[in-house]
Formats: structure tokens, C-alpha cells, sequence
């Protein structure tokens, strides 16, 4: 039920903040041209917002460019610019009502002289009115370019109670690959060579394999499957796996071989000594008692606990690491902040004011975190939280 409303809110507000910049564009722009120019732009973003609404697999019918260009309008481009558009049209507005009062007293039958050019009016409300349409153009191409770089992160662990025969034993750590929308071809490719040249001993995924449609999951599944661990390789869900149908997702993924745990362990034997992957269900993030679910539903699981191997939880949301503090888990692996997709700096951005754990590695007594900012994303930019393959290395320390 939440999802529902949120996606009608979500779209309905879409098409509020698009009505109400065409109305500032038309206001700002006295030449036809130009409020062509405005109003077409606006139609494609009312079109896509229209057609998502009605339940059109939009993006599947036109270029990522387009798609891209939608998204970065309505999620970062109005964001940014429609309170200061907003401001300046208002001061414009009431500029103009206080000179209109003091040219009625002006003949109407002024010099013709200059009339067809441009005046410096008309030039300051065709800027205020284009330059956000540009500006979204321009940061599209940009941020198109970067979602194709994909880096590799490496981390090297002092685990103090990692058994010795597991020194020096690799994770290639897999999340958030959305597959389908902005993440296909090169990006896709780029990510099982560079994996497989790795040569990790273990794959790890954690969650959130496709991005929407379950049309993408056979391409997914093939993918999971083409990326090789010496030992194996293991994964969990993530919230945008279940977005479309949670248990078709679930029903097709591990009939289709793939070892997906929910709420579930494996035992795997690496170098002789037992190792334990944990991997946690996804739960909804509309959930007021996230966090106490998190834990009542790690002590369930931990019941299936060995206690001679060495154990790892895979978790697609960060923040349950927390409960893994509580049952003494040396190490866990999350995703789904995408390294909190928008960054001023290693510190400040989206990330610190949505996560208590949102990139990187995080500490706590003998227990250790690493939040991957995944492979790719639903949203047509990153900024300060690059696309990463994470490769860790387990040392006895």
C-alpha cells in the first residue's frame, strides 16, 4: 500500500512541478520561438511522466539518452533550480506589473526603431526560462559518460578471529547492478572481465540484481553465472528485486540454480576450514521498526549458526550491521546507498543525511562492515560515489 501511494504521489508531483515551470517559461519568454523551444521539452517530461503513470514500459521504446534526461530533470535539475527559477520569476513578475503602471502613461505610438530586437528583458526571461532545459542536456551527457566507468575498490581486513587457514582468502563483492534500464552493454561486460580477472575465491552479491522489470532477470541470471568464484558464489535479495513480483523473482532465481539465501545460511568448505555465508530477506524500508526487525530477524537466523566456521552476512541494506555487532559477526557486506549516489565530499551529501553507513569500511568492537556503492544505478548520475566492483582481502590480525 505504501508503494502505491508513494507512486502516484511521486508522479503527480512530477507532473505539478512541470505545469508550473511551463507556466513560468511562457511567462519569462516573449519570442514564439523560444516558448516552442520550452514547451516542447516540457511535453516530452509530461509525456514520460504520463506514460509511466499509465503503466508504459517508457524507457524500453527510446533512447538511455531521453530516459536519462527525464530523470535527471525531475530528480536533480527542478531540484536545484526550480526554487531560485521560482524566486526570480516572482521578482520578474512584479518588476514588470510596476513598470507596465509607469508606461500607460507612454504613447503607444513610440519609435518603431529596434522593435524586432532583442531587448534586455527578453534576454534575461529567455534565460531564466531555458537555461534549466539546458543545463539538464548538458549534465545528462556528462553523467551518461560516467555510469559507464566502473573502478575496482580494494579493501584488506585484519579479521582477529579469522582462522589461519583463511588468511589471505578473496571476496569479489557484487551489489546493486540494476540491470536493465542505465545499466546494459559496456558497463555490464566491464563488470564480469574485470570480476573474473580478479580470480576471487568467493562472489558475493547483495541484492537488488535487476532494476525493475523481471524481464531483465534472465540476462541477470546469466550474468550471476558468468562471474566465476573459486569457492562459489552466493547472493541476496534487494528491494528493487521484489518490485515487480516478489515470488516470481524469488521462484525463478533459484530455479535457475542460483543460490539466493533468504533468511537462510550456506556452509561452504575454502582451504579445508568451513566458512558460513548468512543472507538477510529485504525488509521494506517503509517499515517504522526496520532496525528491530533487522534484529529479530538475524537471531532467528543465527540458529543455523556453526560454530566452528567462520561466518559472513550478506545484508542488502547497510544498516544491519548493527545487529551484526550484537551476535559478534566479524565481517558483513551491503549495498543500496550506491555510496550515497550524490557527494559533495567523502563525508557530506545524500549519503550522511539518509545512512548511518553508506560507503566504504565501518568498524565496530570485532566487527567490520564494507558498504559497496554497487555496480549501477536508477539514476542517471553519480556524483562523488563512483561505480565499483569491491574486491576484499582477509588477513588474520
Amino acid at each position: 500500500m505504501f508503494w502505491f501511494w508513494f507512486w502516484w504521489v511521486h508522479h503527480g508531483l512530477m507532473i505539478v512541478v512541470d505545469a508550473v515551470w511551463w507556466m513560468m517559461a511562457i511567462h519569462l519568454t516573449k519570442r514564439p520561438l523560444w516558448r516552442v523551444v520550452a514547451s516542447m521539452f516540457l511535453s516530452v517530461q509530461l509525456a514520460a511522466v504520463v506514460s509511466g503513470m499509465a503503466g508504459v514500459d517508457w524507457p524500453s521504446h527510446v533512447p538511455r539518452a531521453v530516459f536519462a534526461t527525464v530523470m535527471v530533470w525531475h530528480y536533480l535539475a527542478l531540484a536545484l533550480l526550480l526554487p531560485a527559477g521560482a524566486v526570480c520569476g516572482y521578482a520578474w513578475i512584479r518588476q514588470c506589473l510596476v513598470r507596465r503602471r509607469a508606461t500607460r502613461q507612454v504613447s503607444a505610438a513610440a519609435s518603431p526603431v529596434g522593435a524586432s530586437s532583442l531587448t534586455r528583458r527578453e534576454f534575461i526571461g529567455a534565460a531564466a526560462s531555458l537555461a534549466p532545459p539546458l543545463f539538464t542536456i548538458g549534465l545528462t551527457g556528462v553523467t551518461l559518460a560516467r555510469l559507464d566507468n566502473l573502478r575496482v575498490r580494494r579493501f584488506t581486513l585484519a579479521i582477529p578471529t579469522l582462522p589461519r587457514p583463511l588468511d589471505g582468502v578473496t571476496i569479489a563483492h557484487l551489489t546493486d547492478l540494476h540491470l536493465g534500464r542505465l545499466t546494459c552493454g559496456r558497463v555490464v561486460r566491464d563488470m564480469v572481465n574485470k570480476t573474473n580477472t580478479l580470480r576471487p575465491d568467493l562472489v558475493l552479491w547483495t541484492g537488488d540484481l535487476i532494476d525493475y522489470a523481471l524481464s531483465d532477470l534472465s540476462e541477470g541470471i546469466a550474468l550471476v553465472k558468468a562471474v566465476e568464484g573459486r569457492y562459489g558464489a552466493w547472493m541476496t535479495e534487494g528491494n528493487h528485486d521484489l518490485a515487480d513480483d516478489e515470488g516470481d523473482f524469488q521462484r525463478r532465481v533459484k530455479a535457475a540454480g542460483l543460490p539466493l539465501l533468504l533468511d537462510e545460511s550456506a556452509l561452504t568448505d575454502i582451504r579445508g576450514y568451513p566458512v558460513q555465508i548468512f543472507g538477510l530477506r529485504w525488509v521494506s524500508g517503509a517499515d517504522p521498526h526496520r532496525d528491530h526487525v533487522t534484529t529479530l530477524q538475524l537471531r532467528q537466523v543465527m540458529r543455523q549458526r556453526h560454530p566452528d566456521a567462520f561466518p559472513i552476512l550478506l545484508s542488502h541494506h547497510p544498516h544491519a550491521f548493527d545487529a551484526a555487532t550484537k551476535a559478534d559477526l566479524p565481517l558483513t557486506l551491503a549495498g543500496h546507498t550506491h555510496g550515497g549516489q550524490v557527494m559533495l565530499d567523502g563525508r557530506h551529501g545524500l549519503g550522511s543525511v539518509m545512512f548511518r553507513y553508506w560507503s566504504g569500511l565501518y568498524r565496530r568492537g570485532r566487527s567490520q562492515l564494507v558498504v559497496s556503492n554497487g555496480v549501477g544505478t536508477w539514476l542517471p548520475f553519480r556524483i562523488n560515489a563512483p561505480a565499483e566492483i569491491v574486491h576484499i582481502t582477509l588477513r588474520c590480525g
